[in-house]
């Protein structure tokens, strides 16, 4: 038991000290430009999507941002994460501007600082190519729009009495639209005509203008930090004065879109003359990249580390103390009683406001370990209580003290009936590590999500992030079986 402890011990203290273990910088090595995190999706071609020949984050949003470090002296660093999960990272502390197109706004406003507009765009209304009764906002009344959550465009469609369904991407709007599960959505007009120009979909049109208002798009900032706004806002008339600005937007749009009233705007699309069979052969590294750095790391010690909770929660689930078997009902009532991913949004966007700012990585891990344990407790409880009691009492007549008898005796038998059931939660740990997005963490399921957003080809890469996940959960149903055998020997 004491070595049990032991081990839970540093394992957790391997996993929070992650941050810190870095060769230390003499102040010679010390950098001189400060370390800029942006926050952008990756996944909103063309101003932020991964390029499907470099495998470099890119777009418009990227190359103004690049620009702007460029002029105003700092070290820029990438952070992708889901568009909804942006504004927390940055509430947070993880990162420290947001390259999106983020459209100004009152609500946005009170509690972000914006730099000065280098985007001006409009909304357009989209719907089904046969859709004709949808051509401006008073039409979006009662009827399905397609958003994401903290989109601006959300605002508008709910303000149009629109009843909305919330979605991650563009992309899947797109596809919502084509099957006709929801009516309509409202979108900038760019990133829909870059989607019309990369897919060639005729199964989706732009049926109107949301309204004659310009919408301006700017870089955020927390409220805390004015400096760098103004740092930005520096380097953004710097750019625009010198034409960078002008020639940035033409490469992407055969116009200047940073100005207002730009006129007609060209979009090629960010992905087009590849075929499905190229997408997938593409795609097919990054997303085994994803899965060999984050989904099989993440789940491995994830579950070495739950499996230690588990098995203290258990033994005091079963203890004769009350003190000690209180704590662990709640904290298995609290595992199981929420959510996965609200815990990860507790542990990775809640914990720094209380002083604990752990990286995605070890955040993850904490997240998913604390939810395996909750859930194998009882597994292992149910284990050892199925163990006859007549072995207890025998391990006692011999003289066998309470610790001794656990280790030799109770839990061999147990992990007998434990395997199968424990493996059940190890395949579905595998499949769960798909919501460490939402924590900023690259792996498996968003890899595929990517490479989806720019080729909008969706059937063929979820299929093969399918393929991928089953692969895995076969592997160690394999290992599930010679396990069995091994701890078999056990049987009475």
């Amino acid at each position: 038991m004491r070595r049990v402890l032991i081990l839970l011990v540093l394992l957790l203290g391997a996993i929070l000290a992650m941050p810190a273990i870095a060769p230390a910088a003499s102040a010679a090595d010390a950098p001189s430009r400060p370390v800029v995190r942006v926050g952008t999706e990756g996944t909103y071609p063309p101003f932020s999507y991964i390029d499907p020949k470099s495998g470099e984050v890119t777009g418009f949003d990227i190359e103004v941002a690049r620009a702007v470090a460029a002029k105003a002296g700092w070290d820029l660093k990438i952070v992708r994460g889901t568009f909804d999960s942006l504004f927390p990272a940055m509430d947070a502390g993880r990162i420290d501007m947001i390259a999106n197109q983020i459209t100004i706004n009152p609500d946005r406003e009170a509690h972000y600082l914006f730099s000065t507009p280098y985007t001006y765009s409009h909304g357009v209304i989209v719907t089904a190519a046969g859709t004709d009764d949808i051509t401006t906002l008073a039409d979006l009344k009662g009827r399905t729009a397609a958003q994401s959550q903290t989109s601006n465009w959300t605002q508008v469609a709910k303000d149009a009495g629109a009843k909305v369904q919330y979605v991650d991407q563009f992309s899947q709007t797109a596809a919502l639209l084509a099957q006709g599960r929801v009516d309509a959505t409202i979108n900038d007009n760019i990133a829909v005509l870059d989607y019309l120009a990369t897919s060639g979909s005729t199964k989706i049109k732009i049926a109107g203008d949301a309204g004659d208002e310009v919408n301006k798009q700017a870089l955020v900032f927390p409220k805390s930090d004015s400096a760098l706004r103004d740092q930005a806002d520096a380097a953004l008339a710097a750019l625009k004065a010198d034409g960078t600005l002008a020639r940035i937007s033409q490469k992407y749009f055969k116009s200047d879109v940073t100005v207002p009233n730009a006129g007609q705007v060209h979009v090629k699309g960010s992905d087009v003359g590849r075929s499905t069979a190229q997408v997938v052969r593409d795609a097919a590294w990054p997303m085994l990249r994803g899965t060999l750095k984050g989904t099989i790391p993440l789940t491995i010690v994830s579950f070495v580390v739950g499996l230690l909770i588990a098995l203290l929660a258990a033994l005091a689930r079963i203890s004769s103390s009350w003190w000690v078997r209180a704590p662990a009902r709640v904290y298995i009532s609290i595992i199981r009683g929420t959510p996965l991913l609200v815990q990860l949004f507790i542990v990775f966007y809640g914990l720094p406001e209380l002083g604990v700012d752990l990286p995605s990585f070890p955040a993850a891990c904490l997240a998913l370990s604390l939810n395996v344990g909750g859930y194998a407790a009882e597994i292992i409880r149910a284990s050892i209580l199925a163990v006859p009691r007549g072995q207890f009492e025998a391990a006692t007549t011999i003289g066998m003290g309470y610790a001794r008898t656990m280790r030799r005796i109770v839990l061999p038998q147990a992990a007998r009936i434990a395997v199968p059931p424990l493996s059940n939660t190890l395949l579905s740990l595998i499949k769960d590590t798909s919501l460490a997005s939402v924590v900023l963490m690259t792996e498996l399921f968003r890899e595929a999500q990517v490479a989806a957003s720019v080729s909008t080809r969706f059937m063929a890469l979820y299929c093969l992030a399918a393929l991928y996940y089953w692969i895995i959960c076969y592997v160690v149903s394999l290992g599930q079986n010679a396990l069995e055998k091994r701890v078999g020997r056990y049987a009475v």
